[in-house]
């Protein structure tokens, strides 16, 4: 049995962070200091434990989420490390979905950047505890203070600082170290690249400089423990242990966010972060039970423990060796190899599967179980259809839990193979890529017949087609990228269709017979399509059937699947269907849909269609000394200024830019600054430009 005392020792927790912020490199010492390996990798170096891929190495960046365990005084952390760069960010959402709690790793120059911004809005739809480690404290322009007051401006989060970095100057030469608020003492590292600890009474200049800090961290605990706010307003000094409870129970109920200083590069202030992983996030049964809706729409708690039948989620499908395999995390019950298992894909259907083999994994390297238990993250092998977001089950006790969001490809490429590669092995790795990330998609366009490859932008695409040519052999020409659009309206249009096709010889088949009015009009940018069924129905006083009503507003959402100018999807639109004309049996289903399909089509032709492109949000960070030039340069692709701010000797410009401008911009930016800018983007509309 899964004890709750063994529970309560397992932390299933995250590491998250704008791209190059230090995640991997935090990661990589966690791993080092808890014993659970013997170096320290380095991202520069391409020998990231992590980052085992070939193309993370050769890249530096982390592109797929890694899981590994880790002990630490007594505990087990289950730690999922995940990428930052934005074209990766589905790697984060199903991550999330299956933690505890989370570490969002800042930059102490940087403060909260754009990809921050979007991790906290997945970690808030989860509602994870986290707690901040604000990294690269040593740089010149780091900012302990400034990264706080930027988690509170931008996250609208509360900040407690737990440990304030002590270094450079801000020391006036003192060792580095950190000094720890809850213990009063300043903690120094040394021996083998920062293993040992040098714990020390605080220096009384030092805690002179902290005390803002700490009343902040009094003020803060004493909101969640009555007793612990008489000592404080009495000025007394609280007990450590209890300071630590009063913020744990803050952190659990998402209203606190311990933070950590340091620099994980110079091996500065990460033990402290695994002490705070102890103290403050949760355990699998601090969290709450998840919601699972039955198949017949009632809602059911799955509690995590052994008591009812198995529910786990699949969260990711990933090619390991040349066979498929699925990351599950179980909830409810236990798993052996052998077992029989059904999900409802999202589709509707019901399958049922067998579960051949689990594995344990621990980054690139997996080890066989027999058994997976409540609370962990394990590798099932031997599933064919089960994919992201499937709730796993007891084949006599079906539930479906809370679906994985996907983004759709905004930037795709014409594909073809090279010549001397098989077109069906082509579309056999194709197939394995699709399966593994859910957010790239293989379609044929329908006017010239070319096969596109579809994706969240340039390296997403990039990074696809070098895994194609390692690991499956199979090498692509492709063509330049291009943007995926979307159709709106300019104005308000109506349509009206009697839909009356010529009656068929067979007296067996009734004539068809439908009359749909109906209005469209435009909507506020980025708010999607409404469709208002509120028809005055014809003859007077009939009353239709659910099924004819329901058939009336499919064909409405089948004709906004495809707008008249490029076949593309409609955003923004809003339909208001006027009047529904029925005549008795030969107004079937089919009938009605077809004329309401017409009327949108000739409505929307009315109505002054126009295409929109996705629009980005983008981060330049650029020298001071190159400013002009960027900002130039910006404003030729048609960039919308939205504001910057110098920061030592960078300026960070915030902006919007039309994605089909931005094709190249990284090479560009590169040649304008010498190599020292860098940006981020994220999509933030379709919009006209």
């Amino acid at each position: 049995m899964t004890k709750p005392a063994q529970l309560a020792r397992v932390r299933n927790i995250g590491v998250a962070a704008h791209v190059d912020a230090g995640k991997t490199t935090l990661t990589e010492r966690i791993l080092y200091y808890t014993g659970a390996s013997h170096k320290i990798g380095e991202v520069h170096e391409g020998a990231a434990h992590m980052d085992y891929m070939a193309e993370e190495q050769s890249h530096g960046i982390t592109i797929t989420s890694a899981v590994t365990k880790a002990p630490w005084r007594d505990h087990t952390l289950q730690i999922v490390d995940t990428p930052g760069h934005v074209d990766f960010t589905i790697e984060v959402e199903r991550s999330m979905r299956v933690l505890d709690g989370c570490i969002l790793v800042l930059d102490g120059v940087r403060g909260v950047e754009p990809q921050t911004e979007t991790v906290w809005r997945q970690r808030s739809r989860f509602q994870l505890p986290v707690l901040f480690f604000v990294n690269k404290m040593d740089r010149p322009g780091a900012d302990f203070d400034h990264a706080l007051a930027h988690i509170r401006e931008r996250l609208k989060a509360e900040p407690v600082p737990v440990t304030v970095p002590v270094l450079g100057d801000w020391a006036q030469g003192a060792e580095p170290g950190v000094i720890h608020l809850i213990d009063r003492t300043l903690v120094r590292f040394g021996g083998d690249q920062g293993r040992d600890l040098d714990v020390s009474p605080c220096p009384a200049d030092l805690w002179e400089r902290a005390q803002g800090h700490r009343e902040a961290l009094l003020l803060a605990a004493a909101e969640y423990d009555e007793a612990l706010a008489d000592l404080v307003l009495a000025g007394e000094d609280p007990d450590p242990e209890a300071l630590r409870a009063a913020l744990r129970t803050g952190t659990l109920a998402g209203r606190l966010c311990p933070c950590f200083g340091g620099t994980a590069l110079r091996n500065i202030g990460v033990q402290p972060v695994l002490d705070g992983v102890i103290d403050f996030l949760p355990a699998p049964l601090d969290r709450p039970p998840a919601q699972a809706i039955r198949p017949d729409g009632g809602h059911e708690e799955v509690a995590l423990g052994d008591s009812g039948p198995l529910v786990a989620l699949a969260f990711k499908v990933q090619m390991w060796e040349g066979r498929r395999h699925v990351f599950t995390r179980v909830y409810r019950n236990r798993l052996r190899p052998g077992d029989q298992i059904a999900f409802v894909a999202a589709d509707g259907r019901t399958v049922r599967e067998q579960v051949a083999r689990i594995f344990d994994v621990d980054a690139g390297k997996k080890t066989k179980l027999d058994l997976a238990e409540p609370g962990q993250i394990v590798l099932l092998g031997g599933l064919r259809f089960a994919t992201t977001g499937d709730t796993l089950c007891n084949p006599n006790h079906l539930l479906r839990l809370e679906r994985i969001e996907l983004r759709a490809p905004v930037l795709s490429l014409a594909i073809e193979p090279a010549m001397g590669t098989d077109p069906d092995k082509l579309l056999e790795a194709l197939d394995k890529v699709e399966q593994e990330d859910p957010t790239l998609k293989v379609e044929e366009d329908p006017e010239t017949g070319q096969r596109l490859l579809r994706g969240m932008g340039e390296l997403h695409l990039q990074i696809v087609l070098e895994r194609l040519e390692r690991e499956y052999g199979v090498v692509v020409r492709s063509g330049r990228p291009a943007v995926a659009v979307r159709e709106t309206v300019q104005s308000a249009g109506t349509g009206e269709v009697l839909f009356s096709p010529p009656a068929v010889a067979d007296q067996r088949s009734p004539d068809l017979r439908a009359r749909v009015a109906l209005a469209v009009a435009p909507r506020t940018r980025a708010t999607g399509n409404a469709v208002i069924m509120q028809p005055r129905y014809l003859p007077e006083g009939v009353q239709p059937s659910q099924v004819q009503i329901q058939s009336v507003e499919q064909g409405v959402r089948r004709g906004l699947a495809a707008g008249p100018l490029q076949g593309m999807p409609l955003e923004d639109v809003e339909v208001q269907v006027l009047e529904v004309e029925l005549f008795e049996r030969a107004s079937t289903t089919d009938a009605l849909a077809a004329a309401a399909g017409r009327a949108l089509a000739r409505a929307l032709e009315a109505a002054g269609p126009t295409l929109l492109t996705p629009v980005m949000a983008v981060e330049v960070v650029v020298p001071q000394d190159n400013l002009g030039t960027v900002l130039g340069d910006l404003q030729s692709r048609r960039a919308l200024i939205r504001a910057s701010e110098a920061r030592g000797a960078d300026v960070t410009i915030d902006c919007e830019v039309p994605l089909e401008r931005l094709l190249g911009y990284a090479t560009d930016l590169r040649s304008q600054t010498q190599g020292r800018g860098q940006f981020s983007m994220q999509f933030a509309r379709f919009d006209l430009v």
